[in-house]
């Protein structure tokens, strides 16, 4: 992965306001929102921590340079609870009483595929973190999104980098996939690995799920006991997978879990029963290695200014505000729509690797990470190149 040059960017990245309301005086804004309460609160803090410590990096050095003028930076941030409703609640706000310029986060594509026609008639763009379903920048017609971007790979690339690393790296022919049954990102994450699994000649055994808010997973996992498989993909959030790897290796199931990027958390292995347990050796797939030398950087300034841990969604919203940023500087302008179509043919590096944005409004061409659970850690495994 190529070197991040943290740094000099802080020192001389500039956000921008949209003209008639984005901006008050000399002063930007740029709206965020996601899960400040709720079972994904703590991702939803991380990314809020994030951009609040950008926007202070950009404040301190001056302010951000726009064309001629220099703005400083305001995060506008609501909490959405993780909850759909309160998702387009909070977007109408942004978009109608705040007027932000540009808006990241909307980390769950629960969340950020029902506030796409907001973005769209207000014609605000919105640059998603970790909101990996599809339908968030394509809608169910086919059509783009116009003014919904990502600064995450997708579904479908995810799926399949598992399958691939299940059947040709593992050597696994027989799978069972355990989902929640009420989340598009677990159900869509789940579609891609069986169809990609299937297409390399492996054999789903059996397919069982359980619905969000669940605590007890022993029903579901009973039975994928008895399809014997010899791997189980999880495309669940880390806060159902520890409890429910617990629960699996109470229940005699031993085999390999592998998953996908909902999976990183400071707390994943804590809710597995710590070092050593549930989880140790299970494998996921990930947007990047959060532990190594590209990631330094901001992962010690935000220790440093938080005293914890960054999370995975705080690296991924870092570089959804890079876009921003990058978007506005090359337009020359502080207006939506100028960003917008700025955003169209971004081309940056960013912490989490090299961001193209392709026509679908999606990255291509990023690289995937397979991390190891070991110990206390997350340890790199092995990466692989995209394959679009």
């Amino acid at each position: 992965m190529r070197a991040f040059l943290y740094g000099l960017l802080v020192a001389c990245l500039v956000l921008v306001g949209c003209a008639g309301g984005g901006s008050k005086g000399d002063t930007i804004k740029i709206g965020w929102f996601g899960p400040q309460t709720g079972d994904s609160a703590l991702w939803g803090q991380a990314e809020l921590n994030t951009v609040k410590m950008m926007a202070d990096d950009y404040n301190a050095a001056g302010g951000i340079k726009v064309g001629s003028k220099t703005y400083k930076v305001e995060i506008v941030g609501y909490d959405d609870k993780g909850d759909s409703t309160e998702a387009v609640n909070v977007a109408k706000r942004l978009t109608s009483q705040d007027k932000v310029v540009a808006v990241v986060g909307a980390q769950g594509s629960g969340e950020a595929i029902p506030v796409a026609p907001i973005f769209n008639e207000a014609k605000v763009p919105l640059v998603a973190s970790t909101a990996t379903n599809p339908k968030v920048t394509v809608t169910e017609s086919g059509s783009v999104n116009p003014y919904m971007f990502r600064a995450c790979f997708i579904d479908p690339y995810q799926g399949k980098v598992a399958a691939y690393f299940a059947y040709q790296k593992l050597a696994k022919r027989n799978a069972a996939i355990f989902m929640t049954i009420d989340d598009p990102y677990s159900t869509g994450l789940a579609q891609y690995f069986k169809e990609n699994f299937e297409k390399l000649g492996g054999k789903v055994v059996a397919q069982e799920s359980y619905t969000s808010g669940e605590k007890d997973f022993r029903a579901p996992l009973t039975k994928i006991k008895a399809a014997k498989p010899d791997v189980i993909f999880v495309p669940a959030y880390y806060n159902d997978v520890g409890p429910a790897a617990a629960q699996a290796r109470q229940l005699g199931i031993n085999q390999l879990l592998l998953g996908g990027d909902g999976w990183p958390s400071e707390n994943l292995i804590t809710l597995a029963g710590g070092p050593g347990a549930a989880l140790e050796g299970c494998l996921f797939v990930n947007h990047l290695d959060m532990l190594g030398d590209t990631a330094k950087p901001m992962r010690d300034e935000y220790k440093a200014k938080y005293d914890k841990n960054a999370e995975l969604n705080s690296y991924m919203v870092h570089d959804a505000l890079l876009m921003v940023v990058d978007a506005m500087q090359r337009a020359k302008s502080i207006k939506s729509e100028d960003i917008q179509k700025a955003l169209s043919t971004c081309d940056i590096q960013g912490i989490t690797g090299h961001i193209k944005i392709g026509p679908n409004h999606d990255p291509v061409g990023k690289t995937a990470w397979l991390i190891k659970v070991s110990g206390p850690d997350m340890k790199l495994q092995e990466s692989f190149a995209a394959e679009d």
